[in-house]
């Protein structure tokens, strides 16, 4: 992590799909959220996002009532925007070509850091394959990052493959992906 962020993080990996369901285009996390955020005490969420452009915040901001948890968010495409906004460890994102699970962490601590949220989603990855970097089919790291008290922060991060499948369908697919794991990360936190 970067000079600025949390002495403290939990890291946990958690891999996901190698083919993401077309079920998982059909479900509606972003409608749960509202509860889950609103209810007491309430939580804020901002975003930062490489991979799915926008779609995350977009899907977030599409329920009626989002400015009452949803403070903002970030697209970051380069390695510059990343350091300079999100506070991305240039040499370390530099290195992976800006993914890695480390980079979406970084993203995700420093889009919280950003808008003073309490919790922040990220995602960087590879909507097409690209075969001069070794990447052979679409995949994403993204990351949650819970602050807490005492500067501390939990971090729950994973990597989800999307073999196959056309660039936007990669950025649809992820985008429910992580608005799930939000949710489920909450239905725990808030039991």
């Amino acid at each position: 992590m970067t000079g600025g962020e949390p002495p403290e993080l939990r890291l946990k990996r958690r891999l996901f799909f190698r083919d993401a369901s077309a079920t998982l285009a059909a479900m509606k996390p972003e409608l749960e959220l509202k509860t889950l955020l609103l209810r007491r005490p309430h939580l804020t969420l901002a975003v930062a996002e490489s991979l799915t452009c926008g779609h995350v915040q977009a899907r977030i901001g599409a329920v009626s009532g989002a400015s009452g948890y949803f403070l903002g968010g970030v697209t970051a495409y380069t390695l510059d925007e990343k350091v300079k906004l999100l506070g991305v460890n240039r040499a370390a994102a530099k290195r992976v070509d800006c993914v890695s699970q480390r980079v979406a962490v970084e993203m995700a601590a420093g889009a919280a850091k950003l808008f003073g949220a309490d919790l922040a989603l990220a995602t960087t990855g590879y909507a097409e394959p690209n075969r001069p970097a070794g990447i052979r089919e679409p995949m994403a790291w993204w990351a949650l990052c819970h602050r807490q008290r005492g500067g501390r922060a939990a971090v729950i991060s994973g990597l989800v493959s999307v073999p196959g499948a056309a660039r936007v369908a990669v950025q649809e697919r992820v985008t429910t992906l992580v608005l799930q794991e939000l949710a489920a990360y909450l239905r725990e936190l808030r039991a």
